[in-house]
């Protein structure tokens, strides 16, 4: 067992071809009727992306964030909002 930290490093995705990719995501959601913010969370917690609707091509956008990265942006973006 080591002693050191792992520095976990995430892969740099744009950030706004990002944040249109979720906007997009959320709208085909809310149209179809579902819950756009618990649907994104199972879907992040998961990765299933049956969490994400067809509809507008929705899925396969949101397949295309690295969710990883999705994820570090998220947690930045909150706690910067904090300070």
């Amino acid at each position: 067992m080591t002693e050191h930290t792992i520095k976990f490093t995430v892969p740099s995705d744009d950030k706004e071809n990002m944040r249109l990719i979720l906007q997009c995501v959320f709208d085909a959601l809310s149209e179809k009727g579902y819950n756009p913010i618990n649907q994104i969370v199972g879907y992040l917690l998961t990765e299933d992306p049956t969490y994400i609707t067809n509809y507008q091509n929705a899925r396969s956008l949101i397949c295309k964030i690295d969710r990883d990265e999705l994820l570090r942006t998220l947690v930045q973006s909150y706690l910067s909002d904090k300070s």
